[in-house]
């Protein structure tokens, strides 16, 4: 479509023609006119008629998802009028930069087009250690650290299209890959917590915080602060004796808002350790029956934004009562809800779009002014940033609808980013399988432990025994070939899907046959899966590997990917392992296959009350119950 500008365009001159690159227009001088004209009124208008066409926005940012908005709906040739109004003050995507996976410039600023058109005016960067700190060169060290520069040209491009910016990085806990190094044991409290009231700490976090914050336009930070448990209770409790978590927390958030505010910074931080200490146990940041104290109101300062975050419920009733909790800390919170992208290879999305809509409801019902969605990449980040764009769609349009009419949310989706709606539903399936109960809400992630899971000692193969495992991994591969889209740009990541698919209808249930074959003394069988089904799953596991390679060095820098290796190369290893042991069992040089002589148990003992499948969070625990490594309890 050709499109000619009119009106007050200059000032989105640059990013509209950034948008080019991702939907079908062209800017000239003979095109259809489209006048943009600033609003006072909050509601933003896109209209076409008699051939000529017209955006009346309120806030700048709004004028990209406008201009995707009339390029979608002037293509059919009809006159129409759209009107919307924000309900958030802020929405945005939170990318998580710090599990392996850090993106590449030049795929952020794709996405970045992709986040405009949707509608979004914000996006945090988390980012534990991935940013330079120049003073502390093991800051990021080899963990694929963005320079000034770089986050400086991010920053400078998502402004471009009306995108805010906002560093989340950490202050207090999840400092693990920092803290590791021994040249820093001068601030470590635990593994991963650093030693408050220690002021080489505070001299740190000074440099820290103006590091990452230096880049960036926006004075909003998001520093962290949740999940401290061990907070206190490590070298502090050697140095400076026993002292109540709460108190030592609020002192450090005080030394911690000290720094900020001589940057005249407005700063964020994750709730759940206040809700958490506020709760009987100390540890339920979810306890419906907590109470808020008076104390506790107190201790909160002023001068900070508490963020609920909540991924797990899926009545907005719940979201509520969680968000009057957070209010009678003093202030209405920021809320981050998620997309599951993470810890499994399957986006989520029967649990994802439940837990969202009903807390996006609640949001809007309930005054939540800055909205973002959480893309954890958890152990490892083996999935990627754009299986999650359907989710992030239904994001954008509760940023400007009531309530969403699925048709406009789906259209809008395949719009934005060139992919149907079927193809990003379809990536639940590698989850959703036989044996997982319509509607489940427990998590669930077989299709990672049954790729990871050692054949030999099979950890999770009692949570299959009995179920069309094989035949379902078959379909669902022959399901995404045929839904694929080659000449659409996102195409390829549905490439390690159906890679994956296509192991898992050999592998997944190889373990169960191989342990029964071997009870029966099926000596016949035993030949075949050593000769010909085995050297099958090695061979699709390679090809998994390659798609999984390439996916990965085209999104991300190669830092991280060598984990993933790892992976696979530990899984072919242990597969020739289990062809040499079947060989030297069915020759006579061994009398068992000790491996093969020990009951199965179920991994998670609790799987039969679950409408999933089991769980796990590592990979280190699914691909065997030996030690990787051993951490002492706290320090």
């Amino acid at each position: 479509m050709n499109i000619t500008l009119k009106g007050e365009y200059q000032p989105f001159l640059s990013g509209i023609k950034e948008l080019e690159k991702e939907v079908n227009v062209t800017l000239n001088d003979n095109g259809i006119p489209l006048t943009i004209e600033k609003n006072n009124d909050p509601e933003t208008i896109i209209q076409y008629k008699d051939g000529q066409g017209s955006i009346y926005y309120e806030k700048e940012y709004q004028v990209y998802r406008s201009f995707g908005l009339f390029l979608e709906k002037a293509e059919a040739g009809h006159a129409f009028v759209w009107k919307e109004s924000a309900n958030f003050r802020s929405i945005g995507p939170m990318f998580d930069l710090s599990r392996n996976a850090v993106m590449r410039v030049d795929q952020f600023k794709s996405l970045f087009r992709k986040l405009a058109l949707m509608g979004f005016n914000a996006s945090m960067l988390y980012m534990e250690d991935t940013y330079e700190v120049k003073e502390y060169p093991y800051f990021g060290y080899m963990r694929g650290r963005y320079t000034e520069k770089e986050l400086t040209e991010l920053d400078d491009y998502a402004n471009q299209l009306g995108i805010e910016l906002i560093p989340c990085i950490q202050t207090l806990a999840h400092l693990e890959e920092f803290l590791k190094w021994d040249a820093m044991e001068n601030i470590k409290d635990t593994r991963g917590v650093l030693l408050t009231e220690n002021e080489a700490t505070y001299e740190f976090l000074d440099k820290m915080i103006r590091a990452a914050t230096k880049p960036f336009r926006s004075n909003r930070l998001h520093i962290g602060m949740d999940e401290a448990e061990e907070l206190g209770r490590g070298i502090y409790l050697n140095k400076f004796g026993y002292k109540d978590r709460l108190n030592i927390m609020v002192e450090h958030l005080n030394r911690v808002t000290g720094i900020t505010d001589k940057l005249e910074l407005d700063v964020m931080m994750w709730s759940d350790m206040f809700i958490k200490l506020a709760s009987e146990s100390g540890d339920d940041q979810y306890d419906m029956s907590t109470e808020i104290s008076g104390e506790m109101q107190e201790k909160i300062p002023d001068n900070v934004t508490l963020m609920y975050w909540d991924y797990f419920h899926t009545k907005k009733k719940d979201y509520q009562i969680l968000i009057n909790k957070h209010k009678k800390l003093g202030h209405t919170p920021a809320f981050a809800g998620g997309i599951w992208v993470w810890n499994t290879f399957a986006t989520k999305y029967d649990l994802s779009l439940k837990t969202s809509e009903a807390a996006l409801q609640a949001s809007k019902e309930e005054g939540i002014q800055d909205v973002f969605v959480t893309l954890w990449g958890d152990d490892g980040n083996e999935n990627n940033l754009y299986s999650a764009m359907l989710g992030l769609q239904l994001y954008a349009e509760h940023q400007y609808q009531k309530s969403i009419d699925q048709t406009e949310w789906y259209k809008r989706t395949r719009f934005c980013t060139g992919i149907s709606v079927e193809q990003y539903l379809i990536l639940s399936k590698l989850d959703v399988i036989p044996g997982v109960e319509k509607g489940n809400a427990d998590q669930t992630n077989p299709s990672k432990f049954l790729l990871w899971q050692d054949v030999l000692l099979g950890l999770f193969d009692k949570h299959i025994e009995g179920l069309p495992i094989s035949s379902h991994y078959e379909q669902l591969m022959q399901e995404i070939k045929s839904i694929r889209d080659p000449g659409a740009e996102l195409d390829f990541i549905w490439n390690v899907p159906e890679k994956l698919a296509k192991v898992l209808a050999k592998k997944a249930s190889v373990g169960v046959k191989l342990k029964a074959a071997y009870d029966q003394k099926d000596k016949e069988t035993l030949k075949e899966i050593s000769l010909e089904l085995i050297p099958e799953i090695i061979q699709r596991v390679k090809d998994l590997r390659a798609a999984h390679k390439k996916q990965w060095l085209t999104i991300n820098k190669p830092f991280g990917w060598e984990i993933i290796d790892i992976r696979y190369g530990g899984l072919v290893a242990r597969l020739e392992t289990a062809i040499e042991r079947i060989t030297d069992y069915l020759d006579g040089n061994i009398d068992a296959i000790e491996e093969l002589e020990q009951e199965r148990l179920p991994f998670n003992v609790n799987v039969e009350k679950s409408t999933g499948l089991g769980w796990s969070s590592y990979y280190y625990r699914m691909a065997s119950p030996n030690v990787f490594f051993h951490v002492l309890p706290i320090y």
